[in-house]
């Protein structure tokens, strides 16, 4: 179990490895004394966040043997993260540096064998590798703690990690950061009680009915008594650390928006208000998603793993975790193709083309058809949209094909329903491209003469490779007595359960908000059965986990069975 959870590779986490600063530092979960006179924190945050002296001057971090840091890429966060609970850089640990782990001493700690039943004698560190022998020393003070800062010497003498720069920081600077060091990762979270995490999925009013009830079936379960994981006893599969004296019982709060977006923001303040929760859990959107982004990165509440085709891009915002980019990464697979040297790839001639982009206002396909619109593809020169409105009959999609000329681009951001209104065969254009998403992925309602010549985006698995993925999430509905209504989105909300589950299983004690963003951020790169997704990786700062897809096409003119037009591609 624990060489599965702790694999990690230097691609996963993607930070430098140049700021190690305090790398050997940090020591069990123990209380910290309250010490005074209270130093202002401003300059100590400014420096740990954005390595920005109280003068305005970068800090800089120097290394005897190694190139030195300065500025944003020597700020303390860059390894220790937001929480200050430390990282794994590659298959290296960097322990925590909060007061509550530097002011006491370390225990030298080696963790039993899994099934031994025996207790240890200390507590883990975060991130540590539970198959490292964990080296004792003594508890900190400021003055030990500004030398390890400066001069790179640890607590007992020993000189700290080259890897880790000295930096020239002045007294009051020194008195700020540790300061900020005091007050970081304070416990308890909101939603955090002794016996209980609770936990919201959000659902907005657009939402599908059909998604919603197979989302709730499969929350409700793994929340629920009936969970395979714990034979029908006591919490869910909760994945606390075993070495936690209590687990903690799930709870689930189902946040049901009403009303137009605008309105969305300020439902959920006021649920949270109520009902204080960890983290937003899978949940479930419709034509936007934007508020609940919002809401979530404004309040500081990790929101995980939304069922959206649709999400927001803001990879400078925190606390948001999709599966992947949807339709947009659809669009960027298109672009990516139309911009190969082969052209469309579909055998078209080459030459002056038109992109022709069929959509219906205000659905996801008018977003994705802009990103398309947006991206540069020097061999269609020229754009072109055939707008329905929502109200329209699908019989109108037929109207859209009538101007197609033989060397245009078509792309179809359509649903079902529309795919099924199309005329028998198709016009005489250059190439044509289907959103999976939208249209239904395999199971899209194309006509045979669309089948012959459509290319269609597919940013997950195919079919039979994730067949045996998918003998997890679905055997384990079959045993709790979920009927499957909707496969992806079933599939998706149990793949968020259990990513988050085991996330809070390495968390251990340290049930913090950040650092469930941060570990979800090191561990998800180390799950080998994805469902839908034949890998899932995140890097400090990434939103999205699945970064890639297939160009597909019908193997037949009836039936699923489909054919990956070139590799795995990530745009």
């Amino acid at each position: 179990m624990f060489s599965t959870l702790y694999r990690t590779s230097l691609a996963a986490t993607g930070t430098s490895l140049a700021v190690l600063a305090l790398a050997s530092l940090a020591e069990p979960s123990r209380a910290v004394p309250p010490r005074q006179p209270p130093v202002p924190i401003g300059a100590g945050e400014s420096l740990y966040l954005r390595g920005v002296l109280s003068t305005g001057e970068p800090l800089r971090g120097e290394r005897a043997s190694a190139p030195g840091v300065e500025g944003a890429a020597a700020a303390c966060v860059n390894c220790h993260r937001r929480s200050g609970l430390g990282q794994l850089e590659g298959v290296a640990p960097v322990p925590p540096i909060t007061a509550r782990y530097l002011y006491r001493p370390r225990t030298a700690y080696r963790p039993p064998h899994e099934d031994s039943g025996e207790l240890p004698g200390a507590v883990p560190e975060p991130g540590a590798r539970p198959e490292v022998l964990e080296q004792a020393r003594g508890a900190y003070t400021d003055t030990t703690l500004a030398r390890a800062i400066r001069e790179g010497v640890g607590v007992d003498g020993h000189r700290l990690s080259f890897l880790m720069p000295r930096f020239r920081i002045d007294d009051a600077d020194m008195a700020s950061l540790i300061a900020y060091l005091n007050r970081l990762s304070q416990r308890p979270s909101p939603g955090v009680g002794d016996t209980t995490l609770a936990f919201a999925t959000i659902i907005t009013p657009d939402a599908d009915p059909l998604k919603r009830r197979g989302m709730l079936d499969v929350l409700r379960h793994f929340f629920g008594q009936g969970n395979v994981f714990m034979a029908g006893k006591g919490p869910p599969p909760q994945y606390s650390h075993r070495f936690t004296p209590t687990p903690h019982r799930w709870q689930l709060n189902v946040w049901e928006l009403t009303g137009a977006p605008e309105s969305w923001e300020a439902q959920l303040d006021g649920r949270l208000k109520e009902e204080p929760v960890f983290a937003v859990i899978s949940g479930l959107g419709g034509k936007t998603w934007e508020p609940i982004h919002r809401f979530c990165e404004s309040s500081g509440v990790p929101c995980l793993f939304p069922n959206v085709d649709l999400p927001v891009v803001a990879e400078q915002d925190f606390y948001e975790i999709y599966f992947s980019q949807g339709v947009l990464l659809e669009a960027r697979l298109i672009a990516e193709r139309l911009r190969s040297p082969a052209g469309t790839g579909a055998g078209a001639p080459a030459g002056s083309r038109r992109l022709v982009q069929v959509y219906r206002r205000g659905d996801n396909g008018e977003n994705a058809a802009g990103a398309l619109r947006r991206a540069p593809a020097p061999s269609v020169p020229e754009a072109v949209d055939h707008v329905l409105e929502p109200e329209a009959d699908p019989a109108r999609v037929r109207e859209a094909q009538e101007d197609v000329r033989q060397d245009d681009v078509i792309v179809l951001w359509l649903r079902p329903p529309d795919l099924g209104a199309l005329p028998a065969q198709p016009p005489a254009a250059a190439a044509v491209f289907v959103s999976g998403v939208m249209g239904g992925l395999e199971r899209a309602p194309l006509a045979p003469g669309w089948r012959a010549v459509a290319r269609m985006t597919y940013p997950f698995a195919l079919p039979d490779q994730r067949r045996v993925y998918m003998d997890f999430s679905l055997g384990w509905m079959r045993f709790n007595g979920v009927p499957v209504v909707d496969e992806l989105t079933q599939s998706n909300t149990y793949l968020a359960c259990m990513i988050t589950a085991e996330a809070v299983r390495i968390m251990g004690e340290d049930l913090l908000r950040d650092h469930l963003v941060e570990t979800l951020e090191m561990h998800v790169g180390t799950r080998l059965v994805n469902g839908y997704y034949p890998r899932l990786e995140l890097a400090p700062g990434q939103s999205f986990a699945s970064k890639g897809g297939f160009l597909v096409r019908f193997a037949e003119p009836q039936g699923t069975r489909l054919i990956a037009d070139g590799e795995w591609s990530v745009p």
